[in-house]
């Protein structure tokens, strides 16, 4: 089992951060691409990707907004990112390592991004589909840079913290008086089934992460991800999960320590011979809100809890 950090990292100075994830997971974990939030919003989550969008996009005070023309941040976002690559291209030095690289995933995009005149794309079906189209268009150019910066597998993890809100319906209005429509099933498949088959096609492997509890896993299953990251202390065993994983889905343990992934896959029925081999453990989610002695202390953890398990 490998070890790996979900993204974001407390501090500005990717080199020292990048040193220390690879010394971590450079040899038998997954060596992430750090987000320095406090860098400032082009360098966080819905900043980073948006800087990939073949879509104008400005950051307004009330956030990240579709725009008439590209905006200041944008090409701020982009330019750090092409950054931090470059640093991490270089500390790795052709290195055969598996590199993972996170990106903002379309429902959570969606429910977070505005359109020109206000309130979030996820109220308008035409705007949904044609954010999700940009991020997978987005993703086959990535992917492909990607794997001309790094020699080893590459893996691209979709975030998608408001997966559940946007399903249940529970995404507020710009007012605040009101929610968004959930959206069911059959149309955050057909949002999230063009990422995946994107990351794919373009030769590098998709994992979904979310930190919500009831995390959707026979969506996320279906829809083609090799694993999904989840936050163990608040999943609860289940039929789905068992499923899942039968299938070929690998887990990603959050939080977790090697007992509590051999208790949690035992109340599914598998032993520790049939995992073992099978996935990762990583802090629960990001780290952007620790310390720098935490979040140096959640990763040798997780690396800690994966040789166990291994």
């Amino acid at each position: 089992m490998r070890a790996t950090g979900i993204g974001s990292m407390p501090g500005e100075d990717l080199s020292a951060i990048a040193r220390f994830v690879i010394d971590t997971f450079g040899d038998a974990g997954i060596v992430f691409v750090p987000e320095l939030p406090d860098r400032g919003a082009p360098s966080a989550m819905i900043g980073r990707t948006a800087g990939l969008l073949p879509l104008p996009i400005d950051l307004q005070p009330a956030g990240w907004r579709l725009a008439p023309g590209e905006g200041m941040d944008q090409r701020r976002a982009r330019s750090a990112l092409r950054t931090d690559l470059d640093i991490l291209e270089e500390l790795l030095a052709g290195q055969d390592v598996r590199v993972k690289q996170q990106v903002t995933g379309p429902l959570t995009l969606a429910a977070t991004i505005e359109r020109p005149r206000g309130d979030k794309v996820l109220s308008d079906h035409g705007a949904r589909r044609e954010l999700s189209e940009a991020l997978a268009e987005a993703l086959v150019e990535h992917v492909a840079e990607l794997r001309r910066c790094f020699a080893g597998e590459v893996v691209v993890q979709v975030d998608e913290p408001a997966i559940t809100a946007v399903l249940g319906g529970r995404v507020p209005t710009a007012s605040g008086f009101g929610r968004h429509r959930s959206v069911d099933v059959p149309l955050a498949d057909a949002l999230l089934r063009p990422v995946v088959d994107a990351i794919t096609s373009a030769g590098a492997t998709p994992v979904v992460h979310s930190c919500a509890p009831d995390v959707p896993v026979a969506l996320l299953a279906g829809v083609g991800f090799a694993a999904i990251a989840f936050d163990v202390t608040l999943a609860q065993p289940g039929d789905a999960w068992a499923e899942a994983f039968e299938r070929g889905t690998d887990l990603w343990f959050g939080g977790a320590d090697a007992a509590r992934v051999e208790d949690f896959m035992g109340r599914l029925g598998f032993a520790p011979e049939s995992f073992s081999a099978r996935g990762a453990v990583t802090p629960a989610c990001g780290l952007a809100g620790r310390t720098p002695a935490e979040s140096r202390h959640a990763l040798e953890s997780a690396a800690k809890a994966a040789a166990s398990l291994t």
